[in-house]
């Protein structure tokens, strides 16, 4: 199965990243996902189900520990991703 998360960390800093937002970046792009788009207010990222869900544990740790006072997710199965638990990086 391959799913997409979306998240976002607060608070804001129009300025300059915040350390939270920071460590959550640097965990996605060191992560084996598919894909990966980090955004001004926003990150997306795809993968395995395995690869997203571990991904998920990681982010809510570091950016709470980094200084994250609110973590909005979401996740979503892709399209005809099938049911395959293994996180392959098939389509």
């Amino acid at each position: 199965m391959r799913l997409r998360l979306e998240f976002t960390t607060e608070p804001f800093d129009l300025d300059r990243p915040p350390a939270h937002a920071e460590a959550a970046r640097e965990l996605v792009l060191s992560a084996p996902l598919d894909s990966v788009d980090v955004g001004p207010f926003g990150t997306t990222v795809e993968g395995g189900a395995d690869e997203v869900v571990e991904v998920v544990g990681g982010l809510l740790r570091r950016a709470l520990a980094s200084g994250a006072t609110r973590i909005s997710l979401q996740v979503n199965a892709l399209p005809g991703a099938g049911g395959d638990d293994s996180g392959g990086g098939g389509a």
